[in-house]
């Protein structure tokens, strides 16, 4: 082992002086804490477009609509048409301007539903409406109950009111439709008395009955509600109508008898009511031809079958519901007519959505 020399000066060698830099890369320490951003206003989204949302706010200098984006830490939340939402950022609504979406209220409602009866992905129709129009036609295209049970459904599961809406009853009466409810605590709301059937012109739409729009007028005041339905039965029509915009509108092919999607998004729209409570909204989806019910109890299925629920103080613990399932109280009740001249269709209308088929795969009409 050598050993230093005569001239070795430990001092020399003294490094406490020397100052080092410090590391760009973790210096500042990781906290968990995001800010509560209490300065957001709070706005509604009115409609998303590719990860774009508009936001329409209200402050001292008045109501205009944003165009917003979510925020980094809201990326696995999905924001919808109809949530109330937190924004900061540049609020002015000018061309070009871009603000954030920090945080989403708690939602009242959520109007959801699955790609079919097997999915259990949740789609979230839209939220924070207290009532759901179900649309329908008369004739041109043709109404399906089983669409109709399935809207009935999802409203019921997600605590909202249903409103059934028959139009064009000026091409066919639609008695035969209404019986299949009569048993039910539905509202519905249609056109004038039904005239004699008329074949409606090749893709023609029938106009909406002024009965029928002071109707409905009257009924959604004060409420925020959503139109859902196949498409050409009138929705967007509906909408032009009682908000006075200009939703592209579409015909029905005289062919297959189905409507052309004219609506690529759900849109929320206030409603300007004179002299209203405020707070009036109607929100136009897109055409819906299958309404999945994935994410529904079976029992909760049958629950909205007013006309049958009683039938399951009767059923064993883990009845399935199904045709010929052991001590299934349904047929019974059905047969000793607690349902109507029509528990029979009611009954099968249940169990096809209990057999998990979605509604275009069994042709329920």
């Amino acid at each position: 082992m050598s050993r230093p020399g005569r001239d070795f000066d430990p001092r020399r060698w003294d490094e406490s002086d020397v100052r080092a830099r410090p590391s760009k890369k973790g210096s500042r320490p990781r906290t968990k804490d995001r800010p509560t951003h209490g300065e957001a206003l709070v706005g509604r989204v009115v409609t998303v477009d590719r990860g774009r949302y508009t936001v329409q706010v209200s402050d001292e200098d008045g109501t205009r609509d944003i165009t917003a984006m979510r925020a980094k830490e809201l990326r696995r939340n999905p924001v919808v048409t109809g949530d109330l939402v937190g924004v900061v950022g540049d609020l002015s609504g000018r061309e070009g301007s871009l603000a954030r979406i920090v945080r989403i209220e708690d939602r009242s409602t959520v109007l959801r539903r699955s790609a079919d009866d097997s999915d259990a992905y949740e789609r979230v129709v839209v939220a924070n409406v207290d009532i759901l129009v179900i649309m329908v036609a008369a004739a041109n295209p043709e109404p399906r109950t089983g669409f109709i049970d399935r809207a009935l459904v999802a409203a019921y599961d997600a605590g909202i009111d249903p409103i059934l809406c028959i139009t064009k009853t000026d091409l066919r009466d639609p008695a035969d439709l209404l019986s299949h409810y009569r048993h039910l605590d539905l509202e519905v709301l249609t056109s004038g008395a039904a005239e004699t059937a008329q074949t409606p012109p090749p893709g023609g739409d029938a106009d909406l009955d002024a009965g029928l729009l002071a109707a409905l007028r009257t009924r959604l005041e004060g409420h925020i509600s959503v139109l859902v339905g196949p498409s050409g039965v009138g929705k967007s029509t509906l909408l032009n109508a009682l908000t006075g915009t200009r939703r592209a509108t579409g015909h029905v092919n005289a062919v297959t008898g189905r409507g052309r999607h004219t609506s690529s998004s759900a849109l929320a729209i206030p409603l300007p009511y004179s002299g209203g409570s405020g707070g009036s909204w109607l929100v136009d989806t897109p055409g819906i031809r299958s309404f999945g019910l994935g994410l529904v109890d079976r029992d909760r299925v049958v629950e909205a079958f007013e006309d049958l629920a009683p039938a399951l103080a009767d059923c064993p613990r883990g009845c399935l519901h199904a045709a010929g399932e052991p001590g299934c109280a349904l047929d019974a009740w059905v047969a000793a007519g607690h349902a109507g001249v029509s528990g029979p269709e009611r009954l099968a209308s249940l169990r096809r959505l209990l057999d998990g088929r979605s509604d275009a795969a069994a042709g329920e009409r």
